[in-house]
Order: structure tokens, then sequence, then C-alpha cells
């Protein structure tokens, strides 16, 4: 490996990489004023879901003294250990049991128990006490209420509806918005917010300073009609979809789902509205004379693991990726964890265990089968398959260039015919082969009722999913979009909406964009422009004092975030800034450069995938979403840069600060490839390398340097033209990095100094930030 010789003043660069801190859970529990009303919602349910309701909530089986806490009607009936006595009296917390009970003294009376090791706060306690002075008022969850478009508060800032909702919270807090961020900081965030890529100098010059036509709503839209922006979007998807390349388990074969994974790029980049995109995913085999686009868009419910072991029960392994579709659905879609439903009534949110298997059953009757033979007999894909030949591909995916490819199959869903239908049954404590009370298939009433005029099957599912009334599905979705662009959701627990999932930040603009989104045609692109012109988005991410005071983690938007780009787009910037990458859509997964002896280490020894076979030419410079994943050993820069490692749903993606991260960035032979590649091709045009510099810094952080700055990197250059100059070889040995072709002209020490140099400008801390 080539060393890297890094003088001082760039180590304390690195000493600052990645400063992303990771906070616990957060609850916004509003600024309250006395006499101010107490709400249920936001007040009052976040304490006994965390406190009280393990032992007095839904589980109806964990329940103690028959006392319900979380339904009004359970709350004010009578104690069953003290006839004539209530758990809440409205208005008179002296007589309401469970205030007592939280003030007592004696261990043995005292709530929560001492032997729970949960303790409620003098804050939380008086905020009970207040809300029992008011009427201890129950409201029913408001994720579970119909979305209704609020009124847009009267505010005399900002572009849109939106700014007047975020202002409205910045000012309650003493915040003041920060200015419009400079043109080129706005060019950079939103090309690697749509796009994923950087900005071309070109670019930064064509709309430099937004006059004219090249206005910044032009720049938008010119950024939603390029390809890239679908390969973009397509990662967060991917990860809610849990695509890879691989079956998983032990042997964990090679699979040929690729074809799906470029059908979501497809789909959003043709802005297919988001009711029919999911409608697609959940059914499509079973519209109405469907046709292979929509049949393919059925993997989503087919990207989970399966077993090749010989020796395994094939109908435990069948019920197992049942209940890895039905949780993949509520989790990615309708933002509920319902998982512990399968064993018991859900401890915090109103899902029974009848209700989940309820679920359940409109996945139970897919034709795939628990097993289909062992690793040395493996098929490309498990039954039921779609099969695509070349044409196919050019029909639904017209823009996939797959030279290699002639036929391939792809494991899409498939229903039973009437005779088949397997029963469902309730299984005790979600074994098996357990089965107890047989249920018809249907949704959980708390969400919403599900129609007796729609189909007992995935069809009417997906039009459940879609309807008008459905209390979650347009919330989830715009949190995710919202997420993608400021890095936390407006409910940052993105794949928990339940009780205790973290309270919306901004609850009426949640509800406005909701609204709004599906009024006009669950339209994705328009979607992303509306939050995008928003003075709230356009905000320089300065930080000052008074932000870090009042709101050092910017819940309430005062400034833009600052974030490390993901880890798929650390790998496109650097490809796209030298001029590596290569602008192919879709086909085959590849195989780039990876540390030796990962797969070996980890396989069962059997089938193709036993060994890593690094891919040559082209193949090694395509986008990172591109990257061949096998779920036993993901690519391991994407996961030290905290890509989800797709063995289930993700909704969001953690942010971790490690000094691998750095270590990747300095050592790399992508990076360092790269690197060469670009200081060869500047070398070339520049006779003055103070310009070289330039415009490497222009390409990779995409404005001009400061004069300190270019200072400090011609220092950096002279002083490693330098030893290059006293040390050929060393030079030769820097230079020798990567595959990709070398005019042996073009190794020398001017080169390998300014190769040094970009190497540097790649380990900035703002190269890989969006800010």
């Amino acid at each position: 490996m080539p060393r890297i010789h890094l003088p001082s003043f760039l180590l304390l660069f690195f000493a600052a990489l990645f400063a992303l801190s990771c906070k616990s859970k957060e609850t916004d529990l509003q600024l309250l004023a006395p006499g101010d009303q107490i709400s249920y919602n936001f007040h009052i349910r976040p304490i006994l879901s965390d406190k009280c309701f393990a032992c007095h909530g839904p589980d109806a089986k964990k329940r103690e003294s028959d006392l319900r806490l979380d339904t009004e009607e359970g709350a004010f009936k009578a104690l069953k250990e003290s006839p004539g006595k209530f758990a809440l009296v409205s208005g008179k917390p002296e007589l309401s049991g469970v205030y007592h009970r939280i003030l007592s003294t004696d261990p043995g009376e005292l709530m929560p128990p001492p032997e729970s090791n949960l303790k409620l706060s003098p804050e939380e306690i008086e905020l009970i006490e207040k809300w029992i002075e008011q009427g201890a008022k129950y409201e029913p969850h408001w994720a579970f209420l119909k979305v209704e478009k609020p009124s847009v508060p009267k505010i005399d800032w900002g572009t849109n509806e939106i700014d007047a909702f975020t202002f409205q919270k910045m000012r309650a807090r003493g915040l003041k918005p920060n200015p419009e961020a400079k043109p080129h900081e706005l060019i950079k965030r939103a090309s690697l917010d749509l796009t994923g890529l950087p900005p071309t100098p070109e670019t930064l010059v064509k709309y430099a300073g937004f006059s004219g036509s090249n206005s910044y709503e032009s720049y938008l839209d010119e950024l939603l009609e390029q390809p890239a922006y679908g390969e973009k979007l397509a990662i967060l998807w991917l990860d809610i979809s849990r695509y890879s390349d691989s079956y998983g388990y032990q042997d964990d074969e090679v699979r040929s789902q690729w074809p799906y994974r470029d059908w979501v790029i497809n789909a959003f980049n043709n802005n297919l509205p988001y009711d029919q995109f999911l409608t697609w995913q959940l059914a499509g085999d079973l519209l109405p004379n469907a046709t292979k686009e929509q049949i393919l868009a059925t993997a989503f419910n087919r990207n989970h693991k399966y077993t090749e072991e010989g020796g395994i029960i094939e109908e435990e392994y069948r019920i197992e990726y049942v209940l890895d579709k039905t949780n993949t659905f509520s989790k990615g879609i309708l933002g509920l964890t319902m998982e512990c439903a399968q064993c018991h009534d859900h401890k915090y949110d109103p899902v029974s265990q009848k209700e989940y298997y309820e679920l359940f059953a409109f996945f139970n009757n897919s034709k795939e089968k628990g097993f289909e033979g062992d690793v040395s007999r493996s098929k490309p894909a498990k039954t039921p398959i779609l099969w695509i030949d070349r044409q196919d591909l050019d029909g639904i995916m017209h823009f996939i260039n797959h030279p290699d490819t002639s036929r391939l199959s792809v494991s899409v869903m498939g229903e039973l015919g009437p005779d088949e239908k397997r029963t469902t049954y309730i299984l005790d404590r979600g074994v098996y082969d357990a089965p107890t009370v047989p249920v018809e298939a249907s949704t959980p009433s708390s969400i919403l009722k599900f129609s007796e005029n729609l189909e007992k099957n995935r069809l009417g599912l997906a039009r459940w999913t879609t309807d008008r009334n459905n209390p979650l599905t347009s919330r989830v979705f715009v949190n995710l979009i919202w997420q993608e662009l400021f890095g936390r959701g407006i409910v940052k627990s993105a794949g928990d909406f339940g009780m205790q999932g973290d309270l919306p930040t901004h609850p009426e603009l949640l509800d406005w964009l909701a609204a709004d989104f599906t009024e006009n045609g669950w339209d994705i692109k328009r979607l992303l422009k509306q939050i995008m012109l928003s003075d709230t988005y356009r905000q320089s991410a300065a930080i000052s004092s008074g932000h870090l005071q009042k709101d050092p983690d910017n819940i309430y938007l005062a400034r833009a975030p600052r974030l490390r780009l993901p880890a798929e787009n650390i790998q496109d910037l650097v490809l796209a800034s030298s001029g590596l990458l290569v602008n192919q859509i879709g086909g085959p997964s590849v195989k780039p450069y990876q540390p030796s002896g990962l797969w070996e280490a980890a396989t069962s020894g059997r089938g193709t995938l036993a060994a890593y076979v690094q891919d040559k030419g082209d193949r090694l410079y395509r986008r990172g979403i591109y990257n061949f994943i096998k779920l036993t050993v993901p690519p391991p820069k994407a996961i030290i840069f905290d890509s989800s490692n797709r063995d289930r749903c993700e909704n969001a993606r953690g942010r971790t600060n490690t000094p691998l991260q750095a270590l990747v960035m300095m050592n790399d032979p992508m990076v360092l490839e790269a690197s060469r590649v670009l200081a060869t091709k500047l070398a070339e045009k520049h006779e003055d390398m103070g310009q070289a510099v330039e415009e490497a810094f222009n390409r990779i952080l995409c404005r001009e340097p400061k004069s300190k700055e270019r200072s400090l990197l011609m220092d950096y250059f002279e002083s490693e033209l330098k030893e290059f100059y006293s040390d050929p070889q060393l030079a030769k040995s820097v230079l020798d990095v990567g595959e990709y072709p070398m005019d042996e002209k073009a190794i020398t020490p001017k080169t390998a100094a300014l190769m040094q140099v970009i190497v540097s400008m790649y380990n900035l801390e703002e190269t890989i930030t969006k800010s």
C-alpha cells in the first residue's frame, strides 16, 4: 500500500473529521406557560408509555391488577384492589389512585415499582398532576388520527407554507433563522440531495448567482430530470426493501434480484406516483392484465433471506418468510414496529396478536416454499419466479445497458388459487407449529377499518394502504423525504410512529405536508421540490452561539444541517470528481476493490460466492448503489460508513464517528487511485501547479479555495515535490495504485506530489459533508 505523507496542519483536519454526534431519543414536550393546556398526546402519553404501559397497557396477558392506563375507559374505572376508588378522577388528583401511587414513599405502593428500575422525575409527576387537574382528557394517538390539512400560520418570513410552520417554532424558542446560503453552497447541497453527485465546475459557473433563466428553481428542475436522481433516491427504498445480491444464511448463494433494484430507479426517474409505487410492489401480480413490469415490482416482498441448507423444517422457514414480509410492510410503509405482536398483544401500541396474524394472512398465500434444495442444486431465484429476457429489460427499463445478460430469473410474488388457499392461524408464542385460532385477512382497527368492499388479498391490502383515510402511509413517506434532506425526520423514529416512537417536532407541518402530498397525486418530485424551494431548506449552515445554546441539535431548523454523505455517495463523489465515474444506469451488481479474505473467512465453502472475485475495467468505477451486497459479508467500506447491511428493513441509517472512517479515506485504493488519475490529468493540463491545485479543489469541494487554503496546499505540494525529486522510486511506488491504466511518462515527482495534495482534499471533512 503506498504511504501517505501528511503534514501536521492536515492532521488537524483529520482530528475533526466526521465530528457528528449521536444523540439519544428525544421528546418535544412543547414550551408550557402557567395555565397552558396539557396534551395527552404530547405530554402525558410519552410518560405513561415509557413508565406504565408494560404492566398497564394493551397486552392483556401482562396487565397487572386489571388496570389499563392506555385507554380512557380503563383508566377511569374502579380499582380492582380498592373498591370505591378510581385510578383517575377528573379534576381531582387527591382522589386519583394513580397520583397517590406515584407519590408514595412505601416501596410496596410506589409506582412504577422500584424493581422495574423505572422512576418518574419531579417534572413528569408535576405534568401528570396538572393533567388530572385539567380533566385528565384522553386523545387518540396522534399518528392514528386521520390526516387533516391544518391552517397555515400567518408569519412574515419565508417563501412557502413550510416556512410558516418552521418559523413559528423558531420564534417560540427565541431563535432567528439563518440567511440564505451562498449560491455555490446551495448548488452543491441540492446536487448531493437530488443526485448524490457533486456539481461539475461547469454547473457551478452556469448557476453562479442564480440569475436570469439560470434560477435556483430551474436548477432543481434540471437535477430532478437527471437519471442520477433515481439512483440517489433508490438507496432509501433499497434499505426499506432489504435488497441484496445473495440469499443469506450459511451458504449465501448469489441471486439475481438486480432487475428489481433497477425497477426502483426507473420508477423514481419516471415519477411513478407513490400510491402506484406501493400498489405495484405489494400486489402488482394481482392487477388486471398485469404487465411484466408490475410483476417485477413485487420482488419487493421476495428480497428477504432464503435458506439453502439441508435438514431444515420447510414450514418453519416458510413462516419465517411470511413474518419478514409482515414486519417489512408494517415498519417500512406504515412506520410501526409490530414484531412483538407475533408472540403476544403489543405492549405499547393498540395492535393485538389476533390483528397481527390477520395482517400476516395477506402474505400467507404466496406460492413460495420454505426450501427448494441445497446450495449445490440451487437455482438463480426461488419459486415463484419471473423470467426476464433481454427484450423484456429493454421494454421495462429501456435505459439499462446489460450486454452480458440474455435471460435471468427474479423472485416475485404469486398467489395460490382458491382451492389451494392456506388457513391462517394465530401461532402460540409465534411458534410455526403451534396453531391456535384461525383468522381472516384484515388490518388493525386502530389504524383504519378494513372495508368489506376490499378484496381479502394483497391487492385489497394495497388499496387499504393507499386509502386517503389511512393516517400513516402519507405521514410516514413525507417524513422519510424530510429525513433525506434534513438528516432527521419530523418524527425522528422514522420506522416507529407508535407509542414508543419519538413525537413529531412539527406535528402541524407533518400533517400539512402529508395532506398536500396526497391532494397533489402522491407526486414525489413535487414534494422534494416544494421542500427544497423553502427558505428553511435554503438557509446557511453557519452555527451561532445562540443556536448552540437554544437548539444544539438543530431540532427547530434555524440553520441548515451539516451531514456526512451516505456511504454510497462518498464513493460517487470520489469517482465523479476524479473523472473515473462510469455513468451507466442499472445492470448486474459489481465487485469493486475489497480487502482480501473477507468472504473466504465467512463462507461454508460451497457455492459460487465462496471467494471474492474482483471485477475489472469499467465495472470498478460504477456508482455505490451497484456494489454487490452479500448478506453475510456486506461491503466493508459501506458498513464502516453506516450503510444498512440489508438483512432486514431499515427506515433510517445511524451516523457514527469512528477512526476507521478516516483510515478508509486515507488508505482506500479507490480514493488513492482517483487521486492519482485526477493528478495525472491536471498535471498534463496545467503548467502552473497552482492552477492544477485550484481546479482539483473546485472539483472536489465545489468552490474556489481561499487564499490561505491555497497557500497551505501549495506549501504541502512543494514539500512533497522536493521529497519525491530526492527519491524517484518513492514517487513511482506512490503512483502504483489501482488498475486504471497510466502512461509511463506521467510517473513523475510532480504527479506524485499533486496526487498527495488531492488525497488530502478528499480527506477534508468538508468534502464528504453536505452543509
